[in-house]
């Protein structure tokens, strides 16, 4: 048996206190991972592929509970410790691809706040980049010319460096404007023009309502749209790899918000908006950026509203004839998310349990026995061949360790074979899940 990994208690705390309420936590995730691991390779291959320069596209599709936000934060954290920027949003009514009412640049807006890497993970990094991009720029001149910091010349060198890092973006959609707001920024920055810096901000950040009060206040004829914001995620992109960075990871959750409008002029013109950035991926005409969107299976089959609605990306999306639960094609642009198996659960609860008993300084008590009851029963409910998720578990479990924690007096076998806990159970567990446990050594 390998020794138990010591976890720190207030990632502990963290990550059973995430998984009670169902949410997914932003730490600790390596100590509670388990499967999943073809689709984590799958992903991975994704983010070298960025990291050298192209773009990636992919769908992560399950059901509710069934892991695909914690797929999404386990590869988050990844790209971030690889030396990756990453942006997350969460599509709501107010956040979409696109929308009459500004509601694809509210969702610009949400990814640029939320943007993050391995020293500021918890978002709002820009301007962290911004003055890293100038300090790593200001290093190399100092290293490579050996002038002194406070020079003219040494001004005017880093000035051609900045030049030369903004020069090639002027090639690309915007890239003129782009560039003249990060020359800007670097300007305010050695000059201490603070106000100058928080408008060049405001304005990275989408937040200029009109062209006439950005000419006004930063000399440029252009403000980031509800059209045209993906062009500026592109260019970040590119700049964010000439800051030093491996690239851009987009991470978009909650597809079923688009699947929910009503009218389908405006759902089609959200999926002519993702087929944009899938074509730009896959015929790269994007480069350094990664777009990983998630959604329930019904938001994305289903051929009446969902993503498969549109005939454009469902001809390009949709499973050819081979792939099969069991086998499915993880190198498509639709990943499947299949169910966890028994074992991996009791794999995680053990893992759980260790953690609990960690975090309160007790010796655990339940049993691995007890904890193969307990996965049995979880999966021998009725129904639980197609209803239960792993969060369903999860909660019932840190629930169950909880009460035996707060009642010393209680047991383990008690209360899993109480009428409470066990009263959804089924005459006799499946054979196949039963086979499954039997196999499996702790």
């Amino acid at each position: 048996m390998e020794p138990k990994t010591k976890v720190p208690r207030r990632i502990a705390q963290a990550v059973l206190n995430s998984l009670k309420g169902g949410v997914v936590p932003r730490i600790g995730l390596p100590y509670v991972t388990v499967g999943r691991k073809n689709e984590i390779s799958a992903l991975l291959h994704d983010i070298d592929i960025i990291a050298e320069g192209g773009a990636s596209f992919r769908f992560i599709m399950g059901k509710y509970g069934s892991g695909k936000s914690f797929l999404l934060q386990t590869i988050r954290n990844y790209a971030m410790d690889r030396g990756f920027v990453v942006a997350d949003a969460d599509l709501s009514p107010e956040r979409r691809m696109t929308g009459t009412r500004g509601q694809g640049l509210a969702t610009y807006r949400e990814l640029i706040g939320n943007l993050s890497t391995k020293t500021r993970p918890e978002g709002g990094a820009l301007m962290l980049l911004l003055d890293r991009w100038i300090s790593s720029v200001q290093a190399k001149a100092a290293a490579e010319s050996g002038l002194a910091t406070d020079s003219e010349a040494f001004a005017r060198l880093v000035s051609r460096e900045i030049y030369t890092v903004i020069s090639g973006m002027n090639e690309l959609v915007h890239g003129f404007d782009f560039a003249r707001l990060l020359s800007l920024y670097y300007e305010s920055s050695i000059h201490g023009d603070e106000d100058t810096k928080a408008r060049v901000l405001r304005w990275f950040r989408g937040e200029y309502p009109t062209r006439s009060e950005a000419k006004r206040e930063l000399g440029v004829n252009a403000i980031i749209t509800d059209d045209d914001w993906y062009d500026y995620l592109k260019l970040f992109a590119v700049f964010f790899r000439q800051a030093g960075y491996q690239g851009l990871l987009v991470l978009i959750d909650e597809l079923v918000n688009i699947y929910k409008i009503p009218n389908s002029i405006t759902r089609n013109s959200n999926y002519e908006k993702i087929l944009t950035i899938y074509n730009d991926a896959l015929q790269g005409k994007a480069r350094g950026i990664g777009f990983i969107l998630s959604g329930t299976p019904q938001c994305i089959e289903d051929r009446r509203r969902g993503v498969y609605s549109y005939e454009a990306l469902s001809s390009r999306l949709a499973e050819g004839k081979f792939s099969r639960e069991g086998a499915r094609d993880l190198l498509s642009p639709v990943i499947r998310l299949e169910a966890l198996t028994a074992e991996e659960m009791l794999v995680l609860t053990e893992k759980l349990a260790d953690m609990h008993a960690g975090l309160y300084d007790y010796t655990r008590t339940i049993s691995e026995d007890e904890l193969e009851v307990f996965i049995r029963i979880e999966y021998g409910r009725v129904g639980a061949d197609t209803r239960i998720t792993p969060r369903e578990i999860i909660r019932d479990f840190i629930e169950l360790l909880d009460i035996l924690y707060q009642h010393p007096d209680l047991s383990a076998e008690a209360l899993l074979h109480s009428e409470e806990f066990s009263y959804a159970r089924s005459e006799a567990v499946s054979d196949e899940t039963t086979d499954e446990l039997a196999e499996f050594t702790v």
